[in-house]
């Protein structure tokens, strides 16, 4: 069967064996970012919204308790960078930010509270409202009214360029009426398949042979996003307006009247009763109820409903922090459920040892997705659970992705049905497993488990890692099995004539590997780090090793003291990091892999940051041009950090009115005080 995760590094930590909140905060943020990529790059998630989520809240509820572990976060990101491949890259003038969720009535509540505390006020908000649309978020460029630049959202500062995918979907304008704007205009929406299409493909997929798509969502980004613009063409997408890069580009006051302008640039923009403004929160209330209530009415998928400032004067003021606007906010829907019966359990296994069981069952369609399958993460949360197989067990799927199991139906329970026995060996290999005290996976620890190579070999060539387009499981298998790789290295010693006698290879597909294999030998140095399978170390981490370290011999060299003397490398990661590097299994592999002339990794520079990066501020007194909320806000979107308290470390201190001991403290360290004027000016 195709596996169904390529791997687990962490689970969720079992309740009976406390950890840290260090290291919950480290298992958080890994299985957030793994998570993110499978949803925004790979467009094959593997849990639903709603699991996603509760691990983003957890996350930034740690990070309010503990505000150190908050460097280097992943709630601070839109979203995974763009995987990179041939589709060019493309800067955004302006960030296309994601958006805060509110996941119950009271944190839809707490988002007007938020407002009102950050602009000083106590007046009522009016807000307008959509429908939050579940496909791909795009811009679109135009100049003298001609369309002459589309592109996807990607990490939000960076995308991809899908301009000729896009000027085949016939709701977007190719030109712009008279009465739009000459000047250049960046219209921002989504692109979506309707229920209707997506039906009609999966079918015609199925009787192909071909695999299906899990839901609309995937089935219209990996549309989009195809090299060949006939295959999008072909699939029939739509478009949603639903603003612009620049605001003030509509003449408008409001963002109703901005959504009006669209509608008459010529813009599709949706038109149900859950798009309109709202004179209060109450009356948003009222609307996301009713959509919720009809939302599978709708000939679209929807996850929820957006809920947007309505007064465009407000936007500036209110600003975004470095992943989301505090102006709008997507309240999203209760997950829907189904019911089926789990038919198998199996143990699989992971690149880092992790062994990971995975509930086959009885295929069942919830909202119109055939689910066959479903992770149940690990030892602690199948117990946790009691899933057994023969159970009728109840499926969610929160927006739409591969659902979790959410409980067994006790009373359907067939008598006498044994529990799950998890193995205390490897399924593959049949070494004994390994479970250390305070983590909930249990682990192949066999570095030489068929499993974990294939596992590792397909990691290698992700595409946040080497990138080597064409390799993926079945390839992996092959080359495995007919001994032509043995380990990752193996890759860069494959010759066309070998590759191409290869089953599921002929000339064409064995010489697109070989030249994607030869790119990948100068790839930047970071994506050979993040492609060593190194537990613990994602991308975020293989960057800030790699900005340090010349070299992958460097850093195989690097002391415990040497790699916590990082910014966000924490204690966890350097001992994986000393660990990876001293054992003798990986010794062979590296000397292999920097072999003279078999690779090049290339050092990238860091992305640059704000005006202020790096730079610790404090603030004491009072400001009267902006809130206390809004001068933290400004200083961390160029870079720089708020501390609570003065020393030695602290580069300014911004002193309003009645400024008290922190303004003392200041001068008697004989640190950089700016008066508000002197701040602004900075910060501008």
């Amino acid at each position: 069967m195709d596996r169904m995760t390529s791997d687990h590094d962490d689970e969720t930590p079992s309740t009976a064996r406390p950890v840290s909140p260090a290291d919950r905060a480290l298992f958080l943020r890994s299985e957030i970012r793994r998570h993110g990529l499978l949803y925004f790059q790979d467009d094959a998630p593997e849990i639903p919204d709603d699991a996603f989520d509760r691990l983003v809240r957890e996350l930034e509820g740690l990070e309010a308790a503990f505000p150190e572990l908050a460097a280097g976060s992943p709630t601070l990101e839109v979203a995974p960078p763009p995987g990179g491949r041939s589709l060019g890259e493309i800067i955004h003038q302006t960030p296309m930010l994601s958006l805060d969720k509110a996941l119950s009535v009271q944190e839809i509540l707490d988002f007007e509270d938020r407002l009102r505390r950050f602009l000083g006020s106590t007046s009522t908000l009016s807000f307008h409202t959509m429908p939050k649309f579940d496909g791909l978020a795009v811009e679109l460029s135009y100049e003298d009214r001609a369309l002459v630049l589309a592109s996807t959202r990607g990490d939000g500062r960076r995308g991809e360029d899908i301009t000729a995918n896009v000027r085949t979907i016939g709701d977007i304008p190719k030109r712009l009426p008279q009465g739009a704007p000459a000047s250049p205009l960046q219209v921002r929406g989504e692109v979506y398949m309707d229920k209707e299409e997506f039906s009609r493909l999966n079918e015609e997929r199925e009787a192909a042979g071909q695999s299906i798509f899990a839901n609309p969502r995937n089935a219209a980004a990996g549309s989009l996003r195809q090299l060949d613009a006939s295959i999008t063409h072909r699939r029939k997408l739509k478009f949603f307006a639903y603003g612009l890069s620049r605001p003030e580009d509509s003449g408008a006051a409001t963002y109703g009247g901005l959504m009006e302008a669209l509608g008459r640039w010529g813009f599709p923009v949706e038109g149900s009763g859950a798009s309109r403004s709202a004179k209060n929160l109450q009356e948003a209330l009222a609307i996301f109820r009713d959509i919720e209530g009809g939302r599978d009415g709708l000939p679209f998928e929807v996850d929820g409903l957006v809920i947007t400032v309505d007064d465009l004067s407000l936007w500036p003021r209110l600003g975004a922090t470095s992943r989301a606007p505090r102006y709008a906010v997507a309240a999203k829907f209760k997950p829907r459920a189904a019911k089926t019966k789990v038919l198998a359990i199996e143990i699989q296994v992971g690149r880092t040892g992790a062994l990971t069981p995975v509930a086959f069952m009885e295929p069942v369609l919830v909202s119109g997705v055939r689910v066959a399958q479903a992770t149940l993460h690990n030892e602690d949360e199948l117990k946790r659970k009691d899933v057994r197989v023969g159970d009728l067990v109840r499926l969610q799927r929160a927006g739409d992705v591969i659902p979790e199991i959410v409980e067994v139906d006790l009373e359907k329970r067939p008598p006498g049905l044994p529990p799950f026995v998890f193995p205390k060996a490897c399924p593959v290999c049949g070494t004994a497993s390994v479970r250390k005290e305070g983590e909930a996976v249990a682990r192949c620890p066999n570095r030489s488990c068929p499993a974990q190579i294939e596992a590792r070999l397909i990691h290698f060539a992700h595409k946040n890692a080497l990138d080597i387009e064409g390799l993926g499981q079945k390839v992996a298998e092959m080359l495995l099995s007919s001994g032509l790789v043995r380990q990752p290295s193996d890759l860069f010693r494959l010759s066309l004539d070998r590759l191409r006698v290869m089953p599921r290879f002929g000339e064409k597909s064995a010489a697109n590997l070989i030249a994607s294999i030869d790119k990948a030998r100068r790839q930047s140095l970071w994506r050979f780090i993040n492609a060593l399978s190194i537990r613990h170390v994602g991308e975020r981490s293989s960057q800030i090793l790699a900005g340090h370290f010349a070299s992958l011999k460097a850093l195989s060299e690097a002391t415990m003291d040497q790699l916590q003397a990082l910014n966000d490398i924490g204690p966890e990661v350097a001992k994986s990091v000393l660990d990876y590097f001293q054992s003798p299994l990986n010794h062979s592999f590296l000397a292999d892999l920097m072999d003279p002339g078999l690779v090049e990794p290339s050092l990238e520079a860091p992305a640059s940051g704000g005006g202020l990066q790096g730079r610790r501020f404090v603030l004491t007194g009072t400001l009267s041009s902006m809130t206390r909320a809004e001068a933290k806000a400004r200083i961390a979107a160029k870079g720089g950090r708020v501390m609570s308290s003065v020393s030695k470390e602290t580069d300014f201190v911004v002193a309003g009115e009645a400024s008290g001991s922190k303004l003392a403290n200041a001068r008697k360290l004989g640190l950089a005080v700016l008066n508000e004027d002197d701040f602004v000016k900075m910060l501008e």
